[in-house]
């Protein structure tokens, strides 16, 4: 059985429903914090130095790298060599892929997916180094519904690495966006646009700017809009999200299955 401690409370499930998110606080220590974020500078940088070998190409501008199964997107500067997102990440440290089968994330995974085996779906690092662009207003949903039919099975959680604020460009989220489910997209003509939720959609009177300490996790519903502003210090923002599914299912990208330890 599940240490009675990882399981949901009431109040979490409570605002799950109502809001499409939760938060649990001081989850890791300043030990463990500073082995993944040297794991995170691992896998970064292993991968940055494969970039010779992949796929570079081009969306509206941004560039973009794929190595092998993953993706690299960097800053938004023509020719911009600073990494912006590693996904999936767990693939380039054998800290960040144990990380996947840790009860203090997989536990409440296995109530919100709803099955008592689950599995990885995707691991993504952000970086949002100092002075890093923002993530405008999306849902994850509309990335993913064309590669599974279990889209709203597939519930996130954050890491945040470093503490959060609004100089370095929280996390936010819409309250209850998740509530209407899958959201159209901007219609501005450019290839990422679609991804984009129309901003007719939700009120961002409903935003939460997430404002929390390293060692916090965020549990945030596929459905939930939300985004960040550029990062205006020269610190980093850096945090890892991992993406679960029922169990059995295969990968995002690589199509193998990770499933987590029991």
């Amino acid at each position: 059985m599940p240490p009675t401690e990882l399981t949901l409370s009431p109040a979490e499930q409570q605002q799950w429903d109502q809001d499409g998110y939760f938060l649990r606080t001081g989850q890791f220590t300043d030990t463990e914090l500073a082995a993944l974020r040297s794991a995170a500078e691992r896998a970064a940088g292993q991968a940055c130095a494969r970039t010779h070998e992949g796929r570079e190409y081009q969306l509206d501008g941004k560039r973009f790298v794929d190595v092998g199964p993953a993706t690299l997107q960097f800053e938004h500067e023509p020719g911009s060599t600073t990494l912006r997102v590693l996904e999936p990440v767990h693939l380039f440290d054998p800290v960040l892929d144990a990380l996947i089968d840790d009860p203090r994330l997989a536990q409440p995974m296995r109530e919100l997916v709803g099955d008592e085996s689950v599995a990885l779906w995707t691991s993504k690092l952000n970086v949002k180094g100092g002075y890093g662009s923002a993530f405008p207003w999306h849902q994850d949903s509309p990335y993913w519904m064309h590669d599974c039919d279990h889209v709203d099975q597939l519930p996130n959680v954050m890491l945040a690495l470093d503490s959060q604020s609004e100089k370095n460009g929280c996390f936010r989220v819409i309250r209850g966006s998740h509530r209407g489910g899958m959201l159209p997209g901007t219609q501005d003509g450019t290839k990422l646009g679609g991804f984009y939720t129309s901003a007719s959609k939700f009120s961002e009177q409903q935003q939460v700017a997430l404002q929390v300490a390293a060692g916090t996790l965020i549990f945030f519903s596929p459905h939930s809009v939300h985004g960040s502003l550029e990062n205006t210090s020269s610190a980093p923002r850096r945090a890892l999200i991992f993406t679960y599914q029922p169990g059995t299912f295969p990968m995002l990208k690589n199509a193998k299955v990770r499933n987590v330890a029991s």
